[in-house]
């Protein structure tokens, strides 16, 4: 079967599914009130198409107000959950691409996904990196998911994080975080875990430090880090050195993982295909990754 009768097929499906639109998804507010550090409650404005662009990517800036849209299974739930984090280069959460295409996926092997809208980077000080306040609403996020779940259909023990891009950099850090949370406690939710109990990091975006060749110094393996499933392609421009590195560490502390790294592919395609490339068959991987940890029911089509 020919790149384009499977860009075909998998648009058919998408735009046949009730969940193909993130606007079309319940959301939930990640904070009570305004976030660590915000003096605004922006819930983010949605870029203009780009001309030209088939299928459209929807871009959303100017995130204040981090928030989940809420996609979950129709029928033959598993209970587990997992929050995604799009990219967008922390300026930008690409909500369908790298978000509720990922949901649409999920949700047929019967597990709820929340895709994260955090907040972008514009209005964040240079002093402060720019993963942080992503980080702050993924850590949120999980406990919100964890306090709701019996509501959700969630196992509070069978919620993974799925990260695309600088979405990825951030599951990548919250991987190794260890639990440790990086807010003040404001509630009762928070003193609920903000580890995730596995990590899908798809091509996490400039993970590896040139400077010094080895990851950022706030992506640390250890033997407690939760098992991982990793994609990237040789020919990112942001290197695949860093997922091979992110492997390499929880290899050495015997921490379940799964690499794939494709010849070709580029980077930020999400879920879509790729001409001349087979980058397109890293969700059917995936599926088999999350089926041998009986994470995933349904079937292939």
């Amino acid at each position: 079967m020919t790149n384009q009768v499977l860009r075909l097929t998998f648009l058919v499906a998408l735009l046949a599914s009730p969940l193909n639109a993130a606007d079309q998804a319940p959301n939930i507010s990640v904070w009570p009130d305004l976030a660590p550090g915000e003096t605004s409650n922006n819930p983010g404005e949605t870029q203009p198409f780009r001309q030209g662009e088939v299928p459209p990517v929807t871009r959303v800036v100017k995130i204040r107000k981090p928030s989940m849209d809420v996609f979950l299974p129709a029928h033959g739930a598993t209970g587990v959950g997992v929050l995604i984090l799009p990219g967008g280069g922390f300026g930008k959460v690409v909500t369908d691409k790298e978000g509720s295409e990922a949901a649409v996926w999920l949700n047929r092997l019967g597990i709820a996904a929340f895709v994260l809208r955090y907040r972008t980077s514009e209005a964040t000080p240079k002093t402060e990196p720019p993963w942080r306040r992503p980080l702050q609403d993924a850590q949120r996020a999980l406990r919100i998911i964890r306090s709701d779940a019996e509501k959700l259909g969630v196992h509070p023990e069978k919620l993974g994080v799925l990260g695309f891009s600088a979405g990825g950099q951030v599951a990548a850090i919250l991987h190794t975080r260890e639990g440790k949370s990086d807010y003040d406690t404001i509630d009762e939710i928070d003193k609920l875990p903000c580890r995730p109990d596995f990590s899908l990091l798809i091509y996490p975006w400039n993970v590896l430090d040139r400077k010094t060749g080895d990851l950022l110094s706030n992506i640390r393996p250890a033997a407690s880090s939760p098992k991982a499933f990793i994609v990237h392609t040789h020919d990112d421009r942001s290197s695949s050195l860093g997922s091979v590195l992110i492997y390499a560490g929880l290899k050495k502390h015997n921490v379940p993982a799964e690499l794939h790294v494709y010849a070709n592919g580029g980077h930020g395609y999400g879920m879509r295909a790729v001409k001349g490339s087979e980058i397109h068959t890293w969700p059917a991987r995936a599926t088999e990754w999350l089926r041998a940890y009986g994470l995933a029911g349904g079937d292939d089509d």
